[in-house]
């Protein structure tokens, strides 16, 4: 599991790197703000291609302000935590559960976050081991 704590960095060199924190610190605010706002359901779950979003149905996701979220479907409930930050410029979504198997560890990663609406994040992973690319996308229920 990659901590990654929110930075910004400023290189000389490059003149749209202001650009990029500025983006990245905008995605991450929207992000931040839309989803500790009611529940959330997993509309897709895609792990290197197959399509995986069934494990989560029924169950709803509430992110709260202090950095925990809860998984619920009315028989189960899984606790973990989640925040946001920067990994080289790019604003990233790390959820963790404290789950060791299933789908709850597949989706216990650092993110990419690609956009964050009031009622849809799409976030999206590729693996440093061998590439692979996942997709995560939550919606306001």
């Amino acid at each position: 599991m990659l901590n990654v704590a929110s930075t910004c960095g400023n290189d000389d060199d490059d003149s749209n790197d202001d650009d990029d924190n500025n983006s990245s610190s905008a995605i991450i605010t929207q992000t931040q703000n839309t989803l500790v706002n009611g529940a959330w359901r997993v509309t897709l779950f895609s792990e290197d291609g197959s399509n995986q979003t069934a494990q989560f149905s029924n169950y709803d996701f509430v992110f709260g302000t202090n950095g925990a979220v809860t998984a619920e479907n009315g028989g189960t409930t899984m606790s973990g935590t989640w925040t946001t930050g920067t990994d080289d410029s790019t604003p990233k979504f790390i959820i963790n559960f404290s789950a060791t198997n299933g789908p709850f560890e597949e989706i216990s990663e650092d993110w990419r976050i690609l956009s964050a609406t009031a009622t849809k994040v799409e976030l999206k992973h590729v693996s440093g081991g061998d590439g692979s690319t996942d997709l995560l996308t939550f919606e306001k229920n």
